[in-house]
């Protein structure tokens, strides 16, 4: 039977839809059998391989300049040397230096990293010109013939004064044992805050009122693009914290990391609490959620028949309130600072370790307070720049050992600042002392650029002699600039030390070389390898502190990169890196731990790279069993490297 013209459409419908339906099937197909092999490459996360916790990557997506982005290859920050090679590092007395680099370089070339590359280079040059020159030292002694000057023993600031200052008053020498500082102010009335962020908004509620303000001890001697730290930051809630009650909240800040806060609530700390210099981190004062039970009369009776008195208690209000003035003394104790209000202990807060009362040098008031004024007094009256070596001890036994002929298993590149001689000694004295540092099989060096305090560089030069284990890199120190440091450790590694490894940390970065050494032999020996805590699929920041532009960063991730702090390369990987910089083919970025993310990506296009991850390369603090551990200060490291030998175990220190 013959079928109609509409049968025959259906069936033209059909045919049609199927072809259709096994078109998008191909096309499925096809990309799956792209995507599944790159997603086995470079997909696994850090829960991908539980046994060994490695990864083999073959191709990653860095996400880096190519054909379809030729205005990010124009302005990708390679480094500028158009017309000319570039000059090798020369060594001097121990030193890298790279001398005349920005000669008869066009400016119009120049991104904004490599303008503050060029001026930083600039401006290392002319300051080590007048170290060698003799001028700082003269200038030293000028200013230690006047230093009284420099010194007062006390300073006194009204409000208004301090707020032409910038909310900031100068301690030019900081404070010492018995310094002490007395603010008299008032707390405004609380305003109302869309965004308070010392408390969680209910979706009911727009606002809240608040009302808190901050005081903070800084060390403002702080390298160029660091914050200065806060070495005390004492902050009062009157209204608006999460509790719903007034506290009071005390911490440090180091390096822009935060420390355990310390939140007085109305409680008095418990008897078996630490105290500082014998008086408790928090005071008891009235709470509205407190127990005020009163005696029954039966109870009081009794008491009263055989004799025996009631204890007499006082009951303090929270020493701060709207409008109402306050006078507040902050004092310098042996363990700790002391605050008092209106003649009330309230709280006291032990030091944080790895700075000294000399390195507080500013007092920052800032929030919802009117300043009346302020009295420093019993200050130190030297200047501790003349003392910046007191951390340093100079024994031989803290020198770095001679270099031998034979090869060096591993090369470890510390970045360091000027002013940083309490880090770089905790060093030397701990995981320095290593056997396999010390008979020189391990290399470990310092590399610290140009201080802007001249005085710190002069003290620099003397730790640089002395101690043999200070690499100079010649320019301004400058934050975004540090991946110049990481270029120098490669170039140190490769060509200077001729290491099999490279090894990159802080020097507040303990490091347990045996182990991490241990991580890095599990992968067969002559292998490309890339070793630490390794971030996948990060994303730039595009507002806040920690900002990257599209220009400066246009993709919208980062190459899988292994965290600053401490990682480990292969020598084939560094050598690619030297070459590309020497031949000014080498993209730079300004946060190093990403730039080498992408240099080993880029290397791993042509040689294939193992990338192995490791949650024991702490990012931050510690935890037990470690192979890195950061943001430990001074007196943290030694306390790891004693627990390391007392214990044979690796422990945390947990203190402030």
């Amino acid at each position: 039977m013959k079928r109609g013209k509409f049968d025959s459409l259906i069936s033209l419908g059909r045919i049609r839809s199927i072809q259709i339906l096994m078109g998008f099937l191909f096309l499925y197909l096809l990309l799956m059998s792209v995507e599944i092999p790159l997603f086995l490459r470079t997909g696994l996360g850090p829960e991908s391989s539980e046994l060994d916790s490695t990864i083999s990557v073959n191709s990653l997506p860095i996400r880096s300049p190519d054909a379809a982005n030729e205005n990010f290859v124009k302005e990708s920050p390679v480094f500028p040397f158009p017309e000319r090679k570039m000059v090798e590092f020369k060594k001097v007395s121990g030193l890298i230096f790279n001398e005349n680099a920005f000669d008869s370089v066009n400016k119009d070339e120049f991104s904004e990293l490599h303008r503050a590359a060029r001026d930083a280079f600039v401006a290392g040059k002319k300051i080590w010109e007048e170290i060698e020159s003799g001028n700082v030292k003269t200038e030293l002694e000028t200013r230690a013939q006047n230093r009284t000057v420099y010194c007062p023993n006390s300073v006194v600031l009204s409000g208004e004064e301090m707020l032409k200052k910038g909310k900031l008053m100068d301690i030019p020498c900081g404070l010492t044992l018995g310094s002490h500082i007395t603010v008299v102010a008032r707390p405004r009335w609380a305003h109302s805050e869309h965004d308070p962020k010392i408390a969680i908004l209910r979706e009911d509620i727009e606002s809240l009122m608040v009302s808190q303000f901050m005081m903070e001890l800084q060390g403002l001697r702080a390298v160029d693009g660091e914050d200065p730290p806060k070495l005390f930051h004492f902050n009062p809630r009157i209204k608006g914290d999460w509790s719903g009650r007034p506290m009071i909240e005390l911490n440090t800040c180091y390096r822009m990391q935060w420390g355990s806060p310390l939140r007085c609530e109305g409680w008095k700390s418990k008897a078996y609490e630490e105290t500082v210099d014998g008086q408790v981190k928090c005071e008891n004062w009235i709470r509205d959620d407190d127990d005020h039970t009163e005696e029954s009369k039966a109870t009081w009776w009794l008491k009263r028949l055989i004799g025996r008195t009631g204890k007499v208690t006082v009951d303090w209000p929270y020493p701060f309130a709207e409008d109402k003035l306050f006078v507040l003394t902050l004092s310098a104790g042996l363990e700790g600072y002391h605050i008092n209000v209106d003649g009330r202990h309230i709280t006291s807060f032990p030091y944080h370790p790895g700075f000294t009362l000399e390195d507080a040098t500013g007092l920052y008031l800032n929030g919802d307070v009117d300043v009346h004024s302020i009295f420093a007094a019993s200050l130190p009256t030297r200047d501790p720049s003349f003392a910046s070596q007191q951390h340093l001890e100079m024994l031989t036994k803290w020198q770095a050992p001679p270099l031998c002929d034979e090869p060096v298993e591993l090369f470890i590149g510390i970045l360091s600042a000027g002013n940083h001689f309490a880090e770089r000694m905790a060093v030397r004295k701990s995981w320095m002392q290593h056997e396999s540092i010390k008979s020189s099989k391990y290399v470990a060096r310092f590399f610290v650029a140009m201080h802007r305090r001249k005085e710190v560089n002069v003290e620099l030069m003397k730790e640089v002699e002395f101690f043999r284990d200070i690499v100079i890199v010649p320019y301004m120190d400058h934050y975004d600039l540090v991946v110049l440091k990481t270029v120098a450790i490669c170039e140190y590694g490769v060509h200077t030390i001729a290491a099999n490894y490279i090894m990159k940390c802080d020097d507040d970065t303990f490091v347990r070389v045996d182990a991490a050494m241990k991580e890095v032999n599990k992968v067969r020996s002559g292998r490309s390898l890339y070793v630490g805590n390794i971030n996948y699929h990060h994303r730039p920041m595009r507002h806040g502190k920690w900002a990257v532009t599209s220009e400066e960063w246009p993709e919208e991730e980062y190459p899988f990169y292994a965290n600053g702090p401490g990682y480990v390369i292969s020598s084939d990987i560094a050598n690619s890196i030297v070459s590309d910089f020497e031949k000014h083919e080498l993209r730079l970025f300004k946060m190093e731990d990403v730039s080498m993310g992408m240099w080993v990506g880029q290397f791993n296009r042509s040689k294939q790279v193992k990338y192995v991850h490791s949650m024991k390369f702490c990012q931050f603090g510690c935890i037990d069993d470690y192979y890195t551990a950061h943001y430990q200060s001074p007196r943290q490291m030694i306390c790891l490297w004693n627990k390391l030998q007392l214990n044979g175990r690796a422990y945390c220190c947990n203190m402030r």
